[in-house]
């Protein structure tokens, strides 16, 4: 088996597991539904938010998106967990393939699936009267692909060193929650306090949501292609260390 048709298989393979799951394609709808329309809606009405012609739930929209690749994307790591604990990832471990071939494809697959929900969601813009643009849709799934290989990185990267769904769901409270609370999807971060944009700053999703605020809504906090580079740099960092975690994993020697 080639490298390339190695990848093929496993991203094929993650992308059918998710399409015989309908209930997480209506989930996926759902979940930001609620957050646009109670959140957007509820907390918008008790604020006044002039920042962005369409109000307070047209800001955050991009960050709804934003939310819903990070939390598609890290839980990627679920199917690792799975495999394992049925002996699948060591039938895929002896293949002819390289480990990098194997956490590459299972990253294409996470990251194709994070985009199917990711693209539902910006379809809504159309519903929320957000004038989008062939050019700006272009750009969003762009940076949605970006971001979700790097978020898929991480999701791949602690589950190399788990063994059950309790550790890994554990571990997942303590890094999805914080980066999207500091991704400043719900809140402009010009206007927060020296000691909170440190880790603003250093949260990676803030970048993707602000680039994906420019795609969409022509606006942004930081210069795009700041957004741009750290998203790419950050994607392909995150790869690699996963990559290698799981080689080294595997081998027994972490």
């Amino acid at each position: 088996m080639g490298e390339l048709e190695g990848i093929y298989t496993i991203w094929r393979r993650e992308n059918t597991r998710f399409l015989r799951y309908k209930s997480r394609i209506v989930t996926s709808v759902v979940t930001p539904l609620l957050w646009l329309l109670i959140f957007g809606t509820g907390l918008g009405s008790a604020m006044r938010f002039g920042g962005i012609a369409g109000g307070y739930q047209t800001f955050i929209f991009p960050g709804i998106i934003g939310m819903t690749i990070l939390f598609t994307s890290l839980f990627s790591g679920v199917s690792v967990i799975v495999d394992r604990q049925y002996g699948f990832l060591k039938e895929m471990f002896v293949a002819p393939i390289s480990r990098s071939s194997i956490v590459f494809g299972k990253a294409l697959g996470a990251s194709t699936t994070a985009m199917i929900q990711g693209t539902i969601i910006l379809l809504l813009a159309f519903i929320l009267h957000i004038q989008l643009t062939v050019l700006g849709f272009i750009a969003a799934m762009i940076i949605m692909i970006i971001m979700s290989l790097g978020l898929v990185g991480i999701g791949l990267f602690i589950s190399a060193f788990m063994e059950s769904m309790e550790g890994f769901n554990l571990i997942m409270n303590f890094v999805v929650l914080p980066m999207f609370f500091l991704s400043g999807a719900l809140f402009p971060i010009t206007s927060l306090p020296e000691w909170l944009k440190i880790a603003v700053y250093i949260d990676p999703l803030t970048y993707g949501v602000d680039a994906l605020r420019y795609a969409i809504l022509g606006a942004s906090s930081i210069p795009i292609y700041i957004d741009i580079a750290v998203i790419m740099v950050f994607a392909a960092l995150m790869i690699v260390i996963s990559a290698y975690a799981f080689t080294k994993r595997e081998q027994g020697l972490m």
